[in-house]
């Protein structure tokens, strides 16, 4: 047999969704070394070929793309970054709302994102520590490379990693100081260097609640948000000479500093400058928002030719909590004064002192205050707490019941289990109707995961699924409100081609990076939810999906990483799975194959 014949796996008879939102239709597929090298209409000669996978009935498609994503200290212990990868993902972004792990020393790094992200610091510090050897963009890209990694990677550089890098964490959170001409220029140049390295850009931060850990400035604001926009301004011109982007997050307690990021991506008279934002969501607490600011993006992006998009997540935004630890309370005094402290005791104390729950019911029944959170203990359920008798119902529901008011229902409960209270909520996405006219919006890239991060509160690691199950749905019950083709683009040709990495398409000479959907495995388990222990962090229990029978295989450079519940023995140990995405290292595109009738009717 010649070697042209040969092939390492085959995937014969799925429906082929290639990522550019063209028709699909079945297609047998031929990988070799890394590579697609056949797209057919007609079986392949499986002789010799050590993989053949049947995919008759199901969708093959380019693997998902996350790119909003918080796994800058698990892809250090644990490079395969297993949970995204089950569900479907082979290429992740992180460096995300301006933390990242690239210049500043393993401390700062620590105290600016273990809070923030809501991982534990007793395992990511003494991890940094051991691990971090580098100081520079080219230094930490070689490091990611010298991992065995599981998806593709490619990351942000984040303002506050700069911030502290070039002005110290004292100064870096300091309002009354700002970086003087030789820092401004010197944050210019490492930006640079981090552009030439084949990072995709910068990510800053506005909202004021994310806050640092540690004990030297703790519940200081990240360093990103002390910088003034005459410093965004300066390195906005970096990236907007590179063609980079600017991945931000405005004050969204506020949102008024949206405008100044638009204006910044407007391309009248100059260079449009890529913008994407977090997030566009349909909040409880205001309702009609999304339908501003989604129609405003898409304005801006017609009429003053700016390259703005908004992130939207395509599923309900539902969060869970163990007690009070959750940063919806960090956008009111009363809930930054109890997540300030770290001792239980101390804090127990302060929320059974009555000058401060008169505070905390204050900040609560404030009806126009600028908030995230709907402030509705009516609308939170409590879903584990050892006394059972309180299991299912709202606080709202248990203060109804005593005549008390909600906020002290709740923090009596707080108070007497701590931790072991463990309740949810929803804060955004409720409606299923707004949810398909957001993932439809013409201003918005489908993106925000979270994943890595808020590993007990947030589990949006299978969004992709989530979407296709929307899609679906809608087309079984004779409501389709988007194709199938439209969707499977959304989540990946779309995203590929917008932050210029070498992902989202599948084409003959191009990476076999894919994923096999079993269509009839897109059911209620795709939404349910499931806890599972991460071993590198000390076996803390995460927030995840558990939806394999949605999968049946993901595909990374050709080799299949996961397959029917089980990934492959050396995923995440060896090397020639994923590799570093770097900006700009992007193959020409090739029209996409014609689909026969024969095909069709196959």
């Amino acid at each position: 047999m010649v070697d042209e014949q040969r092939f390492d796996v085959i995937i014969k008879g799925g429906r082929l969704f290639d990522g550019s939102g063209g028709r699909s239709g079945v297609r047998h597929l031929g990988l070799r070394d890394g590579i697609v090298v056949a797209i057919s209409t007609t079986p392949l000669d499986e002789r010799g070929c050590p993989e053949v996978i049947d995919a008759g009935g199901q969708w093959v498609m380019p693997g998902f793309i996350d790119t909003h994503t918080h796994y800058d200290a698990e892809v250090l212990a644990s490079p395969g970054l297993l949970e995204s990868v089950r569900h479907g993902v082979t290429s992740v972004v992180f460096g995300s709302c301006s933390v990242s792990a690239v210049c500043s020393d393993a401390d700062d790094c620590s105290d600016m994102f273990t809070r923030v992200e809501s991982v534990p610091r007793e395992h990511v510090l003494p991890l940094l520590r051991r691990v971090k050897n580098w100081s520079t963009p080219g230094g930490y890209v070689r490091h990611l490379e010298s991992l065995p990694l599981g998806p593709n990677v490619a990351s942000f550089l984040g303002h506050s990693d700069l911030r502290v890098a070039v002005m110290g964490l004292t100064r870096a959170v300091n309002k009354q100081e700002r970086p003087n001409p030789e820092e401004l220029a010197e944050m210019q140049s490492i930006l640079g260097e981090a552009l030439d390295a084949g990072l995709l850009g910068l990510s800053t931060m506005t909202t004021k609640w994310d806050k640092l850990d540690g004990e030297r400035h703790r519940s200081a604001s990240l360093p990103s948000t002390y910088a003034t926009w005459h410093e965004y301004r300066a390195l906005n011109e970096v990236l907007r000479e590179r063609g980079a982007i600017h991945q931000g997050a405005p004050n969204i307690v506020t949102k008024l500093n949206m405008f100044l990021y638009l204006f910044a991506s407007i391309g009248l008279g100059r260079k449009p400058l890529r913008t994407t934002l977090i997030t566009l969501m349909d909040v409880k607490s205001n309702p009609l928002l999304h339908r501003l600011i989604g129609k405003l993006a898409h304005a801006c992006n017609t009429l003053l030719k700016a390259d703005f998009r908004w992130q939207a997540l395509p599923c309900p935004f539902e969060v869970y909590a163990d007690g009070i630890d959750l940063v919806i309370f960090e956008e009111f005094g009363a809930g930054e004064a109890a997540l300030h402290l770290t001792d239980e005791v101390e804090r127990n104390a302060l929320m059974q002192d009555e000058a401060y729950r008169r505070q905390f019911r204050k900040n609560y029944d404030s009806k126009f205050s600028p908030r995230v959170w709907h402030r509705n203990f009516h609308d939170a359920e409590i879903v584990r707490c050892p006394d059972e008798s309180v299991v299912g119902k709202s606080f709202g529901e248990i203060a109804d019941a005593k005549g008390i008011h909600p906020v002290d229902a709740f923090l009596d409960l707080v108070v007497e289990h701590g931790k072991k209270l463990r309740w949810r909520t929803t804060i955004a996405n409720h409606r299923p109707e707004r949810v398909k006219a957001i993932v439809r919006d013409k201003g918005a890239i489908i993106s925000f995961s979270d994943a890595g991060a808020h590993i007990r509160n947030m589990a949006f690691y299978n969004f992709p699924i989530q979407m296709l199950k929307m899609v679906y749905d809608a087309y079984i019950q004779g409501r389709p409100f988007m194709s199938i083709e439209r969707a499977v683009w959304r989540l990946t040709g779309e995203l590929g081609d917008w932050f210029g990495i070498d992902a989202g398409r599948i084409r003959k000479g191009g990476r076999a990076d894919l994923v096999i959907i079993n269509p009839d495995g897109l059911n209620a388990n795709v939404t349910a939810y499931a806890e599972a222990p991460m071993v590198e962090f000390g076996n803390v229990r995460r927030m995840v999906n558990r939806n394999d029978l949605a999968v049946t295989a993901t595909v990374i450079n050709g080799r299949v990483a996961y397959r029917e519940g089980r990934f492959a023995p050396d995923f995440g140990k060896a090397h020639g799975y994923g590799r570093v995405l770097r900006a700009g290292e992007v193959p020409a595109r090739e029209a996409p194959v014609v689909v026969t009738r024969a095909a069709q009717a196959a």
